[in-house]
């Protein structure tokens, strides 16, 4: 394994990718002839897919209660302000890579390999995340995906003329965040399996879809006509639920985010190993998990 904070490209025909190893962060994704698709990291969230690890949202307090012992992490966990190691890099595949070390068992007393794969064939980037539990005890921990997409998709189209549009019908409703914790539900504006977008829909933080039936969903730009302009087809294996976020004055990016767990209910304040959602691994498991992203037209 190699420590470089230098970024690394990968892509064939179709799809081009950038990865940097601060944070095993995608920093761009560019479909030939269809320009920048993921937001630039801009004054209004200086970010563009983070990696979310050991926690997804936030504990009440940003305390992590274990045996009697309370530690401090801050939302998403430290995995998107951590260095990675570099375990391989090649025309179409990056793997890197980060374990535990005496500033995460600070925060975090635990053991763990976090390994993302970034991979693009056939026009396509998938992007696999595998947690594994080297330690003598169990692991708790939550995994997610944060990757923002430019929105609007082309230069010209309304965002409100940009929809969602699900692979299976889901619940009418969506958990909302209080101080980014997990509170009340709110209905949405479903047409169909289609979830129309405006900035109004995020004007109190985040929508959350927990335990989805569908496993894919296109992110489409609409013409006057109401014809497909330009969409992204966002896949997942192995994760359960589904952010959506964008800042409700108008910041030009929606992110979709596929999680294994979410933040803390609001009101609980218990033991890390019994929160809700946590992903619980065994000494010597490991679990994998992925999303991908094609542009479809």
């Amino acid at each position: 394994m190699q420590t470089s904070q230098a970024s690394h490209s990968i892509g064939d025909a179709m799809l081009s990718a950038t990865i940097k190893p601060d944070g095993a962060e995608l920093i761009s994704l560019r479909g030939v002839g269809e320009g920048e698709l993921l937001w630039q990291a801009g004054p209004q969230w200086p970010r563009h897919s983070p990696v979310l690890f050991p926690i997804v949202g936030r504990l009440a307090e940003g305390r992590l209660r274990h045996q009697g012992r309370d530690y401090h992490l801050t939302q998403h966990g430290f995995a998107r302000d951590s260095l990675f190691d570099w375990v391989e890099r090649s025309e179409t595949r990056a793997v890197l890579r980060l374990t535990e070390n005496p500033q995460t068992q600070a925060i975090y007393p635990f053991r763990f390999i976090l390994e993302l794969t970034y991979a693009i064939a056939e026009g396509a980037l998938s992007v696999t995340a595998r947690v594994t539990n080297p330690g003598d005890v169990v692991l708790p921990c939550s995994v997610g995906a944060h990757p923002a997409f430019n929105w609007p998709l082309m230069p010209g189209i309304p965002k409100e003329r940009h929809v969602l549009e699900f692979e299976a019908p889901e619940e009418a409703s969506a958990v909302l965040l209080t101080d980014g914790l997990l509170d009340a539900r709110t209905p949405l504006p479903w047409q169909g399996r289609s979830l129309p977008l405006s900035p109004e829909l995020f004007a109190k933080d985040a929508l959350i879809l927990p335990s989805l039936a569908s496993r894919s969903v296109r992110f489409i730009a609409r013409d006057e006509a109401g014809r497909a302009a330009r969409a992204i087809k966002v896949s997942w294996e192995g994760y359960r639920d589904l952010g959506i976020w964008s800042k409700p004055d108008g910041a030009p990016f929606l992110c979709i985010e596929p999680w294994f767990g979410m933040a803390s209910p609001l009101g609980w304040d218990g033991e890390f190993t019994e929160k809700p959602g946590t992903l619980l691994l065994a000494p010597g498991e490991s679990r994998a998990m992925s999303w991908s992203v094609k542009v479809e037209a």
